[in-house]
């Protein structure tokens, strides 16, 4: 294990240097990330492949011409979001000169997710050398490819007074949150959000959690079923499921659940053919943890489409599931994998009832023509 204390404090002593809050140098950095991601997307989307299986061009659209535009827009847009605001004078301060200056935190840390182990991970430490900070980041471990090529390659581009790697498990990130930081980025679960939070408060450390939740999905008679299905699919199904914003399940009457599942079967079999384990366009899962946590709602549920699995290969093939009730196991938790049920109900009243009843999810999802219903 790392000596974290002196690494933070080496960070600390950077920081109070001045360096990283010279624009130059930020740019600088930035510009040495963006070259990282040019000269290794080859490396970037085996990484990937090795810790999701996911596909060449998956892995360019949603994690490396992701991160590579980002921060172009990010360097562009620096000069101009260092510069003081100035705002509106009242009484109190009619006869000063009254500005806002942005000020670094300080030491950041970032700590990345599995499920785009690049884009969540390298998208806010950019943000954070952007900002003038300096930056510990911790990938995920549960993604070790990618864990282990942001911690080689990294340390050869950006400056390591300011920027540094440090890898492990559930110990070392114990140990890591322990640390005196000046603000903590965590993306993931909120099981270990609560912990970080906790230690957060114990040094009263400004922190960003971005977790998951139960995103639902609403179609109403009126839109158009062809068009809503295949973009719930793919959100659904990109990824193997595996997105924070993918729809997590479905409410619609059975007339158009009727409709969708025809819908479906036509578009999956477009995309995968007649055999989705074989199509070299669907991820697996992370683990055989979450593996076995996602074939156990599978089991005993009423299956329309898939339902396959292969623990060997952690798949679990398209599956949709109906006759699905609130108090169900898979109702409980956000899914996180390529499950999506559908519950029925009869009006978008009832969806909304449905809905409220439950913890506020990330987003929602409305396929409707009707402009009323969008204003509800």
């Amino acid at each position: 294990m790392s000596n974290y204390a002196d690494i933070v404090q080496h960070l600390h002593t950077t920081f109070s240097s001045g360096r990283t809050r010279d624009v130059a140098f930020r740019e600088k950095q930035l510009q040495n990330l963006l070259r990282m991601y040019e000269e290794n997307h080859a490396e970037m989307a085996r990484a990937l492949a090795a810790d999701l299986r996911k596909h060449k061009q998956e892995a360019y659209l949603m994690e490396i011409e992701f991160l590579m535009n980002d921060l172009r827009s990010t360097i562009f847009k620096l000069r101009d979001w260092v510069k003081p605001d100035r705002p509106e004078k009242t009484m109190v301060n009619m006869m000063d000169g009254v500005f806002i200056y942005k000020d670094p935190y300080g030491v950041v840390l970032v700590m990345g997710a599995w499920n785009y182990p690049l884009q969540v991970t390298l998208v806010p430490v950019a943000a954070a050398i952007a900002a003038g900070n300096c930056v510990l980041i911790k990938p995920s471990e549960v993604a070790p490819a990618t864990s282990r090529f942001i911690a080689e390659t990294i340390p050869k581009y950006l400056d390591q007074d300011c920027y540094r790697v440090v890898e492990g498990g559930v110990k070392e990130t114990s140990e890591l949150l322990k640390q005196k930081f000046d603000y903590i980025f965590y993306t993931g679960s909120g099981r270990v959000g609560r912990i970080v939070h906790q230690a957060c408060n114990e040094n009263l450390t400004p922190c960003t959690l971005e977790l998951g939740g139960k995103s639902p999905c609403y179609i109403d008679s009126t839109a158009d079923i062809a068009i809503a299905t295949k973009r719930i699919l793919w959100g659904k199904f990109i990824n193997a499921g595996q997105t924070c914003i993918a729809p997590d399940y479905l409410l619609c009457s059975q007339q158009v659940q009727k409709q969708f599942l025809e819908e479906a079967r036509k578009i999956l079999k477009e995309w995968y053919g007649t055999n989705p384990k074989e199509s070299p366009d669907l991820c697996r899962i992370i683990n055989q943890q979450h593996f076995q946590r996602l074939s156990a709602m599978i089991k005993g549920a009423n299956v329309a489409i898939g339902g396959d699995t292969d623990s060997q290969e952690k798949y679990i093939a398209p599956t949709i599931l109906v006759d699905v009730s609130s108090s169900d196991p898979i109702m409980q938790d956000e899914i996180f994998g390529p499950i999506l049920p559908i519950v029925n109900v009869d009006n978008a009243y009832d969806a909304i009832r449905f809905i409220n009843a439950r913890s506020p999810a990330l987003v929602m999802y409305i396929f409707t023509q009707d402009k009323k219903l969008q204003d509800l």
